[in-house]
């Protein structure tokens, strides 16, 4: 077929090399950031609600930084945008260690908000018109990629948080981030758009789609693309929430060490990279809806488990759970919006589903004050609940990208 030609060619090969690059990178530096967020916590000495408040910048900067992107991407291009926003990610990590007041943070926050929201919507369009061209399921690996940057960024912050400062850590954050950007946007900067791939169509059952299901000629962003972003916003808000309060909830709920309670964030971006890696194999097999159900209904369990249990070695176990739960059901909304409106439905359901990882951490933070740690994360379940429920009713209305 034709997907095996895409395959082969050398500058596709070179292109999805660089913008996996761009999602490892995009992880590593935001779970960089996460697994700080404690020690921050106490250099401002902030209340749990401050706390959620000062999140809330992260949250303002990507959403409105997620609406003009898809504007600039189609006046300068996929490219160049998604360079410009992982330099942006990288330099503005350092910032937060430096602040001494939830409303200083808050303000540093927004552009570190700006960079990941501009960053993931520009990525993730490039990374469409890279599927078209390739005939390929490949986005889940992509976010795999993402998963992958998480796991190591967090693994390494848990590794040298008793001997470095958020200060030292972050700056060095932010130089690897620069240094892959540079290497990387060479390449992507270099390449041009590629050109969709034309699949049989009929015979392959996706309506004269690609293999993944991305029509070249895309219609108008519709409701469908948007229901398809609140399912994507139910489970990044799990992912957003395991981010910024799973540390917290095993240090000051299950009385973990510093170094132990950065594993939780890492072992769920673990789970998150294995079932993503794993996402091509499980749609062919299941069905994409059948995945998105039995998703949804896993990572509800598992976030009760990790919730509810009363010793950190059943919270890692729920966390591992609910990463495997959660990992395919984002890309596969995406790739579906995809398929639906091209890159306005990916910058559309993007900025819905994105919305919900960074609006995650902040309500978290007030039912934490309200309720409990403990009690604010079941909320994760209950909308990982939502998403199952949602994605089986809309078996039959969104197309097959796989």
């Amino acid at each position: 077929m034709g997907g095996a030609a895409g395959g082969a060619d050398p500058r596709l090969r070179q292109l999805r090399y660089a913008l996996t690059a761009f999602f490892a990178v995009d992880g590593f530096v935001f779970a960089g950031w996460v697994v700080r967020i404690p020690a921050v916590k106490e250099q401002t000495g902030a209340s749990a609600s401050a706390l959620g408040l000062a999140l809330l910048g992260v949250s303002a900067g990507a959403v409105v930084t997620m609406t003009l992107t898809g504007r600039l991407c189609q006046r300068l291009g996929n490219h160049p945008v998604t360079v410009g926003a992982a330099l942006l990610l990288s330099a503005s990590v350092a910032l937060p260690p430096h602040a001494h007041s939830a409303v200083v943070l808050g303000a540093m926050l927004l552009l570190f908000g700006a960079g990941f929201g501009g960053m993931n919507v520009a990525v993730n369009s490039a990374a469409v018109d890279l599927v078209a061209a390739l005939g390929r399921p490949v986005m889940p690996g992509f976010h795999a990629a993402f998963s992958l940057g998480g796991m190591v960024g967090a693994g390494a912050g848990g590794l040298v948080a008793g001997s470095l400062s958020p200060a030292w850590h972050l700056s060095g954050l932010a130089l690897i981030g620069v240094l892959v950007t540079v290497v990387a946007g060479r390449t992507l900067l270099a390449a041009p758009v590629p050109a969709p791939l034309r699949a049989e169509g009929a015979e392959a059952g996706t309506g004269g789609a690609g293999a993944d299901g991305v029509r070249p000629a895309a219609g108008p962003v519709g409701w469908l693309v948007v229901v398809l972003g609140v399912v994507a916003a139910c489970t990044a808000y799990g992912e957003g929430a395991l981010a910024d309060w799973s540390a917290l909830h095993l240090r000051e709920t299950l009385l973990a060490s510093e170094g132990l309670a950065a594993a939780g964030y890492s072992v769920f971006a673990l789970a998150m990279t294995v079932g993503r890696l794993s996402g091509t194999w499980l749609l062919l097999r299941l069905g994409q809806t059948r995945a998105m159900v039995a998703g949804g209904t896993v990572a509800a369990a598992g976030m009760l488990l990790a919730s509810l249990a009363p010793s950190v070695g059943l919270a890692l176990v729920g966390f591992v759970v609910t990463g495997l739960g959660l990992a395919n059901i984002f890309p596969v909304a995406i790739g579906q919006a995809g398929a639906l409106a091209g890159p306005r439905g990916v910058a559309a359901a993007s900025t819905v589903g994105y919305a919900g990882m960074l609006l995650g951490p902040v309500a978290i933070g007030f039912l934490a004050e309200w309720f409990s740690l403990a009690a604010a994360l079941t909320s994760v379940a209950a909308l990982s609940a939502v998403a199952a429920v949602v994605a089986y009713g809309l078996r039959g209305s969104a197309p097959a990208t796989s």
